[in-house]
Formats: C-alpha cells, structure tokens, sequence
C-alpha cells in the first residue's frame, strides 16, 4: 500500500455534515492503495464481443452502475486512452497520463445486448459536459464509449444519435465514440467499491450531485428507448470530421476511401476470400455487395459482377489517369471504393474492382444480429 498521497480536492461545496466527513474519508482512501496492476487484453476482434468499455467520471459509480444488470458478468474499475502503461492511481489522478477512468463490462449477450449497456451507461452520466463529471473535474473524468470492433462503434453512434434526437437534454451531447485502447485494471482498493464501502459509496454519489442530477433529468424521460437497433442505420449515417475519421479507420482505410488510394493487389483482405456474407462501407455500414456477386478476376483484387442494391454504389469519370476510368463511390458517406470495368461475367458483364480497404465484411450467420437481416434472402 503506498504512504502520503495527495487529498482529493473537492469541487463542491457540501452541505450535509455527514457527506462532507465521508467524502473527505473516501477521498483519502482512493489514494491509499497498491501501485501495481493487470493489464486486461483489449485486442478488439470478434472473441471479445462480449466485451465493452465505457468512461463515465468516476469508475466507482459507472461500475456501480452496470454491476447488477442481468447478464452482465463483473464489471471492472481501470484506466484506458492515455499514454502510460501500466499507470497508479496517483499517476491517473494527476491528469498527465491522459488516462479516463473507465469500466470493462464483460457480459453475455444471451442476457443483455449491448444496445442495453449503452442505454444504461446514457442513464448514468452526464454526457452534455465536457470537463468531467459533476465535482470529479479534470480529463481523468471525461465521458467516453470505447468501442472494441465496428459493430459496437455503429450500435453507439446510432444510440448517441437517438439521445440527441430524444429532446433528454437541451446542450449538445459531447461525449465522444473512441476505438478501445489499452484497458489497465485499477487498484485491487477500487473494485466493487459500491459494496465493500456502501455507505461511504452512497454518501459520495448523493454529495457529488449525481444522483440529484440522474432522478431529475430522466424522470420525466422513463419511456425514452435508446437500445432498439435502428432500421437501415446507414440511412441516418453522418459523416464525421477529419479527425474523427483518421481516429476510426486504420491509415489504409483513411487512405483509400478519403484519399482515393489503391491498395496492393493480392496483399490485401478480401480479394481470394469465399464466405457467404455481405461487404458493407467501412465508414458507414451501408451494404454494398453481396458474396452471391463476388467472382475471381484474376486482378487481385475483390470483385463483383453487381452492387447489393443498384443505388448503393455512384459511378463518376475519373480523369486522374489515362485513360479515363469509371470510378464507383458509396452513395452514403461517399467513399472511395475502386473502379468499375465492362469486362466482368454473364449476367451484367461488369466487373466492380473494389479496395479491400473500403470494405467490412459481415457474415452471414452474423447478418441478422448486426442489423442486416433484409438480405438474407439472398442466400435461399
């Protein structure tokens, strides 16, 4: 356990005498702790799909928060979005790490979606500030949603979208959608605070102001759904800012469908791959071509004899090389996609020669749970 440290600074002042005395125990308790700690694998692929991280202010009340909903496994106090591995509480605290403090909800999705977690996690905080959460200032206390694959960044957008179109909150929602990074597990001290020290727990929560803020804003809102999966999310799709998407796509990604890059012939995801599913725009989730379509050209390059729906895919003249060539974009968040040929198979003759890189591949037997159900028809 370490010595001295620091007394947390209070950002409000407390009125009821027997909150303020212990808010000033816990305070100094949250520093009197171990140094050393895990680190959680955040490696974001489809085995931790039952997996999500979200940062709410301090971790005592969003693990709190999700701690006894059905379904969900542990909750895990941490550190996650900075530059420091491996980092105490002391350090996180300091606000020089540029660490948030956050949750790692492991849960079954038998039991609970995460369309669910969001909504909970929505309820819990306040997302219209930017500085923190409530007394607890500082970026150590910023909101977040850190999504693990493409699927939790799509459902969270689309559930950040519905809370600013529910009218809950007159200010913008600023709490950003971010990939998952590195998750260190926090001091043995902090997990499941809320039942180790509940009435410490309780008095904190009801003097920061947050349990005040909570009853007040939703009471009102109880019938308001965020969970439900949008029909046809890409519809409503808005693309993001420049920074926005370097931070969500990989460098190729960013590459070829804002830059108009080609990637290296047969060095590249999907141009010899057979699985039945759908390719969906890596920047929106829009369908655009079918495994029913795909045929082997020979190029290197993932081909398609026709795009899923006729629309879903603009052609324009490319004059950038000679000759001139047919490009095809996505209608939606009008990415680049490749070029598009008269010298494709029966029964159009087209060949839509497509970059890897503009693509996300969706499963058949994943079609449905991702929101995709309309095209299963097209494997019967």
């Amino acid at each position: 356990m370490s010595g001295t440290i620091r007394m947390r600074r209070l950002g409000i002042a407390v009125v009821v005498l027997i909150a303020a005395a212990a808010l000033l125990w816990l305070a100094g308790s949250r520093r009197a702790m171990s140094s050393g700690q895990p680190e959680a694998d955040m490696n974001a692929s489809e085995s931790e799909a039952m997996e999500a991280v979200f940062a709410g202010g301090c971790f005592w009340c969003i693990e709190a928060a999700f701690e006894f909903i059905p379904g969900v496994i542990e909750a895990i106090s941490g550190y996650t979005g900075g530059t420091v591995e491996n980092p105490t509480y002391e350090e996180v605290s300091s606000g020089a790490t540029g660490h948030y403090e956050a949750v790692l909800v492991r849960f079954d999705p038998e039991q609970v979606t995460y369309g669910e977690l969001l909504e909970q996690f929505w309820r819990s905080i306040d997302p219209t500030d930017a500085g923190g959460q409530f007394y607890d200032r500082g970026s150590q206390y910023y909101t977040a949603i850190f999504y693990l694959n493409e699927e939790q960044r799509v459902l969270a957008e689309a559930s950040k979208r519905a809370l600013e179109e529910s009218g809950v909150f007159d200010a913008p929602v600023v709490t950003p959608i971010l990939p998952a990074q590195p998750f260190y597990v926090a001091e043995a001290y902090h997990q499941n605070y809320h039942v180790k020290y509940l009435a410490q727990y309780k008095a904190y929560a009801t003097a920061s102001g947050r349990e005040a803020y909570l009853d007040r804003t939703w009471e009102e809102h109880d019938d308001v759904t965020l969970a439900s999966t949008p029909d046809r999310p890409w519809e409503s799709f808005v693309k993001s800012s420049e920074e926005e998407l370097r931070t969500m796509l990989t460098p190729l990604q960013y590459s070829v469908t804002q830059e108009n890059a080609t990637e290296r012939p047969f060095q590249n995801e999907y141009w010899d791959h057979h699985e039945e599913g759908i390719y969906v725009d890596v920047v929106s989730g829009e369908p655009l071509f079918g495994s029913t379509d795909k045929f082997d050209s020979g190029t290197g390059w993932p081909s398609f004899t026709r795009p899923i729906e006729p629309e879903s895919v603009v052609t324009v003249e490319d004059r950038s090389l000679f000759p001139i060539r047919v490009e095809a974009r996505s209608r939606i968040a009008d990415s680049h996609l490749g070029h598009v040929f008269d010298d494709g198979p029966q029964p159009t003759g087209m060949r839509y020669c497509i970059n890897s890189a503009a693509l996300r591949f969706i499963p058949r037997e994943e079609m449905e749970r991702e929101g995709y159900a309309a095209y299963l028809d097209r494997f019967e």
